[in-house]
Order: C-alpha cells, then structure tokens, then sequence
C-alpha cells in the first residue's frame, strides 16, 4: 500500500514540483547542519551576518571569500584587544572561536582530552572518507621518536637527493641560453623525491609512477576536503565515498609500485635470523620498528604501512611546495638593491667549501642569512589563515578563565596565524619582504660583543626559522608543533644552497598575487621564470 502511494505521489511530480522539492531538500539538509552544530555565548562578538537562518546561509556562500576579511577584521576590532571573537565557517564545520595572541598560553596549556588536536585534524580532513578512517596519531607519534635522532645521519642522503633531483629536473637547463621553467612545476618536480628519500628510501624515492599517485593523492586531499566543508554533513556518508574514490585510486597505484618494496623490508626485520640486519634509516623502518616495538601487531603488514605513510606524505608534500614556491617567488621579486640572491649564495657557497662539500647540521645552522631569507617568506606568504586549531572534546566543554565565556563539545578553537605575522606591532613595515629581517639582528648583536644579559642571549638564539613562538606560527606552538621542521629547514637550505650555486634565475618584476579560498591560499601556480647555469 505505501509503496504503491509513494509511486503514485511520484508519477504525479511535474518538472518544476521535482526541481522545488530537490530545493527544499537541500535547504533543509542545511538546516538540519545548523542544528547540529555547537552554540556559542552571545558574550562573544561575532563577524558575518547574524540573522538566524537566513543569516547563516548567507555566511556560508561568503565563506569561499570573506573568511580571511573576517578573521582581519575580527583581529583588528577585538583580538588585539585581547578579546575571542567568532568567525563563521564552512556548512559541513562549526564556527571558528578565533582565541586572541594574548591568550596563546591559555590556549595550549589546555589538555589533549579537553582540546584536541587530533579530533580537529579528523575533522578538518575528513579522515574517514580520505584516509580510510585512520587517524595520524601512529605516524606523526613515530615521527617525533625517530625523526630528531636520525636527522643529523641522514643529511648526506638528503644532499644527495636534492641535487640528484634538481639535476634531473633541471637537465636541458644550458649556460648559453636562458630556459624558461614553471616554479610549481619545478618544486613539484624535486620536493616529493626528496620527501621520500626520508620516506621510503632508493631505489622507491625516485619511481616515477610511485611519486606521481602520491602527489595526486596529496591534490585529492585539498580538493575534496573543500568539496566535503561545503556540503551538509548529512549528505557525507553519500558523498564522501564517492568523491573520496580518486584518493583510494591513487593509493592504489602507489601500493602497487611499492608493495614489493614494503613487504621485503617488513620481512627483513621480522626474521629472527636477521638479527644483525641494519635496515636503512627512514620512515618506513620506524614504523615497523615502533609497531614492533608496541606489540601492534596490526600495523605489521604491507598494507597498513603504506596507508600509515599517507598522512605524512600529505603534510609533507603539499606545505612544502607551497613554502618552497613561496620563497622563490618573494626572493626573485625582492627589492633589487637588498642584492638578496647574491648574498645568499655568497653564504651557502662559502660555508658549503668550508664544510668540504658536505652538508652537517653545524653549517647549516650558520647560514643564519639563509635562514632568515627563509623564516621571512614564511611570515610574510603565509599560506593558510590559521595553523593551529583545536576541538573541544569535554563533554562538559570548556571555560576561558580570561574572559570567562564558554565553548561546548564540538566547538571549533584556532589561533590567528596571517594577521599575526602581518601585526606592525611585531614587525615593523610588515607588509614588505625584509630576507634579513632575522638575521640582520643577531649580526648586530654579535657585532656589539653580545651583552651579558641572559635573556637578550635567549631571544637572539630563537630567531631560526625552526623556533615557534606566539608570534611565529607557520609551524604551529607548543608541544604539538610540526615534528617535520628541522627537516624541511634542512631541506629548503640545502635547494636553495645548491639551486643559486649552479644556476642564475632572472628576477621578476613584481610579486604574483595570490587568492584565498576560504582559509587557504591558490598559489600563481602558471608563474614562470627564466634560469641558466652558471658559468663557474
């Protein structure tokens, strides 16, 4: 009976009655997503529209291009001020609670089982549909064991790898004519081989068809975590699977091409015979090694490992190239009379000979002008509005004891990254690109013969790019700051040394603008420049 009705009611649907009834689906899928989503106190100021309903739906087809205006604009009236503000978000995500710099103690000091930065990455990345439901806790917690102690052994690999793969890239690049190249195309070209060589190791590192899927994925996770942000929760079960469908491709690819290598490194350390086998040092090794290490039995097969790299060569990948991008743009784009490139490659060049043509953790350390050039583009061409956000996870929520208001389970908190690095208050003339802003004070303090204030000691020591701070936030703070840091300055030292070395770029006229959507930047992905070699 209620079959036949519904197929009666259904056949009896004119065009227009179906495309109304589609409409009011979807606006009541929305409004059932408003529902869900945590309540805030009235005490907080809020940006955006506030009128009910209405008001809602209009914030979130302004959020692809108002969300970094409103942050500023919230920044500027309250957060310098020292007051939280509310900024609206996507549809799929609650409101953000912007937590003003002068409360960034209170913010971290807060416990993971009451603040979660865990909880807020799952969510923001739709882990359950990108990443097959598994979180990044396993890898990024391996990382932190492994990666600090073996970064100094694996230098030399990592030198290796950049200049084998800017070589390769880089290859009909000749001393008598000038070759135009694509700057995205170049650092796509060198940053996931030298990811991996960390990763995975050689012979893998360098497979093409292996770093290709892994690139797609890494793209298929920006897009589809857009994608997911704009439509209802209640559609994601729906949804998910289905635009997720090119990141299980993609990991599939991958998998086929590294199985064999995965399975005979798992089978090499597993073998009790094999107890004078030395495995190489990179990721792949130290997760086999803390799953074991663990008892976790159910990490130990091909693959599990080749999922639990995927978080990993996300992060690594994408923040990288768009850093790495990033910094070339604003040093070919530099005020001609700083001299930044030559100065640069007077540094690099100079303590690379010192240091007999092999990179050690002392001389990258001293080329404190690199390192600079580098820390600036940073502040200056930040890639996403925040870095650092955290999700309430205390049943009963959690009271701000500065202010007093409250946020409930499921509310959304982050710290305010751009307008931070753009405060005139912290660094003066912040809109301009100063490559040794950061270095030009430690010269000056080592000209002068230091001082015998400890505490002035200590805040030169910290201007390297891999010290994180309130004020410094590319890396996040506190104790889940990126683990990966002294990796990628590593890393972006040694291309940069080797790149201005051996090749000549010609400068750009101008800095290509960048565009946000949403919290995050679209790079000038088409921009390209003009490169020859240097005649030595």
């Amino acid at each position: 009976m209620a079959t036949g009705l519904s197929s009666q009611f259904l056949e009896s649907l004119t065009l227009g009655q179906t495309i109304l009834l589609f409409i009011f689906f979807i606006v009541a899928s929305f409004v059932v997503d408003f529902t869900w989503q945590p309540r805030y106190p009235k005490s907080l100021p809020r940006l955006g529209s506030e009128d009910g309903y209405l008001g809602t739906i209009k914030n979130w087809f302004q959020y692809v291009t108002r969300f970094n205006n409103w942050v500023a604009e919230g920044t500027e009236k309250y957060g310098k001020h020292g007051r939280a503000f509310v900024v609206p978000a996507a549809p799929a995500r609650p409101d953000e609670i912007v937590v003003p710099r002068s409360q960034t103690a209170w913010f971290l000091e807060q416990p993971d089982r009451v603040l979660s930065t865990k909880e807020s990455h799952r969510d923001s990345l739709f882990n359950d549909y990108q990443f097959f439901g598994l979180d990044d806790q396993f890898p990024i917690q391996t990382i932190h064991k492994h990666l600090a102690r073996n970064i100094i052994s694996l230098l030399p690999t990592i030198q290796e790898e950049i200049h084998s793969a800017i070589e390769a890239t880089l290859a009909n690049v000749t001393e008598e004519e000038w070759t135009s190249i694509n700057l995205w195309e170049f650092f796509l070209g060198i940053i996931p081989r030298i990811t991996n060589a960390v990763l995975v190791g050689a012979p893998l590192c360098r497979d093409g068809e292996f770093l290709k899927n892994q690139v797609a994925f890494a793209d298929d996770v920006v897009r589809n975590s857009f994608i997911l942000m704009m439509v209802p929760s209640i559609f994601h079960p729906i949804v998910g699977p289905l635009v997720c469908l090119s990141n299980r491709l993609h990991w599939r690819k991958s998998y086929a091409v590294a199985k064999p290598f995965i399975k005979k490194r798992l089978d090499d350390m597993m073998k009790p015979e094999n107890s004078d086998y030395k495995p190489p040092e990179d990721m792949l090794t130290w997760l086999i090694r803390q799953a074991k290490s663990d008892g976790l039995v159910a990490e130990l097969n091909p693959v599990m490992l080749s999922k639990r790299l995927l978080p990993v060569e996300f992060a690594a990948i994408h923040t990288t190239v768009i850093t790495a991008h990033s910094l070339l743009l604003d040093l070919l784009s530099s005020d001609p009379s700083q001299n930044c490139l030559a100065i640069i490659r007077e540094e690099t060049s100079r303590v690379f000979r010192e240091e007999n043509g092999n990179w050690t953790k002392r001389g990258l350390t001293s080329l404190h002008r690199t390192d600079s050039a580098i820390k600036e583009s940073m502040r200056l061409s930040n890639f996403a509005t925040a870095l650092t956000h955290r999700k309430v996870i205390a049943p009963d929520g959690i009271t701000n004891t500065v202010e007093g208001w409250h946020a409930p389970y499921g509310a959304s908190l982050m710290l305010d990254l751009g307008n931070t690095h753009h405060d005139e208050n912290l660094y003066p003339d912040p809109d301009k690109y100063d490559a040794f802003r950061f270095s030009r004070v430690r010269e000056d303090y080592q000209a002068s013969g230091g001082n015998r204030d400890p505490e002035e000691a200590i805040r030169i020591m910290r201007l390297g790019m891999v010290t994180t701070s309130d004020s410094f936030l590319p890396f996040s703070h506190g104790r889940h700051a990126c683990p990966g840091r002294f990796f990628v300055a590593h890393e972006l030292k040694m291309i940069l040394a080797f790149l201005l070395d051996n090749f000549e770029l010609r400068p750009l006229k101008e800095r290509p603008k960048s565009f946000w959507l949403g919290g995050t930047i679209i790079p000038p992905v088409q921009i390209e420049t003009e490169i020859r070699r240097r005649k030595k």
